[in-house]
């Protein structure tokens, strides 16, 4: 063995660098623990490498000012860049502030485009925000689009995306009217804890439209989503009451304050 051979196999090997997933892994674990100057602290170099998603994490903590002072000029810039690149997660932020006008000028046309690409990814919650966008009336309007985006975003477990469905099929926007239906998305959205859900549910308790009447889980619906802060309660939880007896209204605040079935342990 050389002199060299032997300097070689003394020397102690150097740990191998951590991959890019490995340290956006890091970054991620440090935000959710709070710590968002340690994650900036990782995403900055990668993101200054080139790697998308550092881009539109760096972008992300500047539109909301976490571990770093607000600056909407560069979250624009990072997130620009980041959806330029095909990140679904900076298209999607990049199209929240172009729906908000924060940093740009307002333009929904293009805060949908960059939801569709973003939800053509199967970003869940750009699935969620297009399927709104499109359900709502306007210039975009088109709710038999909103009914296929809506279920995407269901299937993936959004509970808001349930609750359009419902309204869809009560309404029949996109669809035939279907109350069953209706009340089939609702209450997988209200045994998730959705607000306007849960208001739904009760009213159709209520009205005994897509269910039988029921007054006593008319009412616990109702007052599940008042208390999770649904204005669609209001005109229902009055009459809803007043339907009841003494026992019965007791009966249902009782119902109310159990947890969902989806928050049971």
């Amino acid at each position: 063995m050389s002199w060299l051979d032997r300097l070689r196999a003394g020397r102690t090997p150097e740990p191998p660098s951590p991959t890019i997933d490995e340290q956006l892994a890091a970054a991620s674990a440090a935000a959710r623990g709070g710590d968002h100057a340690a994650a900036l602290a990782i995403w900055g170099p990668l993101a200054r490498e080139g790697v998308a998603r550092a881009q539109s994490n760096v972008g992300a903590c500047f539109a909301e000012g976490l571990g770093v002072e607000r600056d909407l000029v560069l979250a624009v810039r990072w997130l620009g860049l980041a959806a330029e690149a095909g990140d679904p997660i900076g298209q999607r932020n990049l199209a929240t502030l172009h729906f908000r006008g924060e940093g740009v000028a307002r333009d929904d046309g293009r805060a949908a485009a960059l939801y569709r690409a973003a939800a053509e990814q199967g970003d869940a919650a750009a699935q969620d925000m297009l399927s709104w966008m499109l359900a709502e009336d306007g210039a975009l309007f088109d709710p038999a689009e909103a009914r296929l985006w809506a279920q995407r975003a269901a299937e993936q477990g959004v509970a808001a995306a349930m609750t359009r469905l419902g309204m869809l099929h009560h309404n029949a926007l996109g669809v035939a009217r279907d109350p069953a239906e209706a009340v089939r998305w609702w209450r997988k959205a209200a045994d998730r804890g959705e607000p306007d859900a849960q208001a739904m549910l009760g009213a159709a308790y209520h009205l005994g439209t897509g269910v039988p009447k029921d007054p006593v889980q008319a009412l616990a619906w109702l007052l599940r989503g008042t208390a999770g802060g649904s204005a669609l309660a209001g005109r229902f939880l009055g009459p809803a009451r007043a339907a009841l007896d003494p026992a019965g209204i007791a009966k249902a605040e009782a119902l109310a304050r159990r947890p969902v079935p989806e928050a049971m342990p």
